[in-house]
């Protein structure tokens, strides 16, 4: 497995590069990344059910669609992204779930999953999951709530409940709703505190322990292939506000 350590914190070409990479690319790769505040939503979700737009635009905080399924969710710097991206004869997407418990419980956390595949700490989500599969390939990504505003993301996640939850265009296709649950961060968890960067660089040396797992950097060819996705596509309106959605593939 390639593991790369992705410092861009855009949303629109961190959600690329995992497009780009489940698509075009067949190797293996682990990717770590973060991004600036922004609220990214399932493919298939209503905005105005989901997200509070008013408070969006107010604070800045961007809004963005993935190519995968689920809920909404929030980003910012204190969270971390952690995506798996495979190919597979059969997919087995809880065996990346039980990794990120596993690397959980090193860092003295007792975590553990629900059906949704969300991981919590005594009774909170610490994490939440979505797959998609392309061919051969598989997509598994999630997030890990470290030190992120909790107070910023309830608020921003606030849909309005007066929205009728169909994909636009539609008059009988349901959007796919978010399921709320109860937060917390795992910094709150730790016995002794670490930064988020330290978390990040544990991170990649758990995943580079495995001697048959090393570090990639994008190429030149691969930053210019993500860059016109994120133009054409994710930093696109039609495709965060799901107005053409069977134009994308």
């Amino acid at each position: 497995m390639l593991c790369i350590d992705n410092r861009c914190t855009d949303i629109y070409w961190n959600l690329a590069a995992e497009e780009y990479l489940l698509k075009q690319k067949k190797d293996n790769y682990f990717m770590l990344w973060q991004s600036d505040p922004c609220v990214v939503i399932g493919k298939h979700q209503n905005v105005q059910a989901e997200v509070d737009e008013h408070y969006l635009q107010e604070k800045g905080i961007s809004l963005a669609r993935r190519f995968s399924g689920g809920g909404a969710v929030y980003h910012d710097m204190g969270n971390i992204n952690l995506s798996f991206i495979e190919t597979v004869n059969q997919p087995d997407f809880e065996y990346y779930l039980q990794q990120t418990i596993d690397f959980l419980d090193q860092m003295g956390v007792t975590a553990y999953s629900d059906k949704r595949m969300g991981i919590y700490v005594d009774g909170r989500k610490i994490s939440g999951s979505a797959q998609c599969i392309h061919k051969n390939r598989v997509m598994y990504h999630c997030t890990l709530l470290f030190s992120t505003d909790l107070e910023v993301l309830n608020a921003s996640l606030r849909g309005n409940s007066d929205s009728e939850n169909l994909l636009p265009g539609s008059q009988t296709v349901r959007a796919v709703p978010s399921v709320r649950s109860e937060v917390t961060n795992i910094s709150e968890h730790l016995i002794t505190p670490v930064t988020v960067k330290r978390i990040i660089r544990l991170l990649l040396h758990y995943f580079l322990e495995n001697d048959e797992n090393q570090s990639y950097r994008f190429t030149h060819k691969d930053v210019e292939a993500i860059e016109r996705l994120k133009n054409e596509k994710y930093a696109n309106e039609e495709w965060i506000y799901n107005k053409s959605v069977l134009t994308f593939t």
